[in-house]
């Protein structure tokens, strides 16, 4: 119960800090983007990293650890990385899920607000506010779709993408000699199977 109450902390106070530079970062962005195709592609983009970042939670959930012990017995690269992924599940999918997807909600829905300032120069408040219900709706749809098509693929095909991302942390920890996840849930889902 400790360890949950101090990794709940240390996730809501690294939310705070991330929606804080993520938000100001976006704010940047956003006043140097002159171009509102530009400022489209921007939140096109962070809807995509919460879609992404809430398939990598799913599968991190639902992911078989057996056979990745398998690609690690035969020192597959990333493999390694995939089990302490999986055997952290509870951590790497509130990161993912609950962190990085409402940091990109509200962030989504900060730069659809300055877009919708940018492209109308003088609203009437009934212009106003049917523009920035289309583009709430907009926003919604794209999230809301995209994260209900991510779950279903992230249910289907759990292992295999907690593998890839296995890789890809396996690469950043050889360039910055950091460790990100330890694997210490021990083998709670080791044996598992789907």
């Amino acid at each position: 119960m400790r360890n949950a109450l101090r990794r709940t902390i240390i996730i809501g106070i690294g939310a705070f800090f991330l929606a804080i530079l993520a938000s100001l970062a976006s704010q940047v962005l956003i006043k140097k983007i002159t171009s509102i195709v530009l400022g489209f592609v921007l939140l096109l983009v962070i809807i995509l990293v919460g879609i992404l970042f809430d398939i990598i939670g799913i599968a991190a959930a639902t992911a078989d650890e057996v056979p990745l012990h398998s690609r690690s017995a035969k020192k597959v690269f990333g493999a390694v990385q995939a089990i302490r992924l999986v055997r952290d599940a509870d951590q790497v999918s509130s990161f993912c899920n609950d962190v990085v997807g409402d940091v990109s909600g509200t962030l989504s829905g900060a730069i659809g607000a300055a877009l919708i300032f940018r492209i109308l120069s003088d609203p009437s408040e009934t212009t106003l506010v049917l523009a920035g219900t289309i583009m709430t709706a907009l926003i919604a749809a794209l999230t809301v779709g995209g994260k209900a098509f991510g779950k279903t693929f992230a249910i289907q095909k759990g292992t295999e993408i907690i593998f890839r991302v296995g890789q890809v942390l396996a690469w950043l920890e050889l360039r910055l000699h950091f460790k990100l996840f330890n694997g210490s849930n021990g083998d709670a889902k080791k044996g598992r199977r789907k």
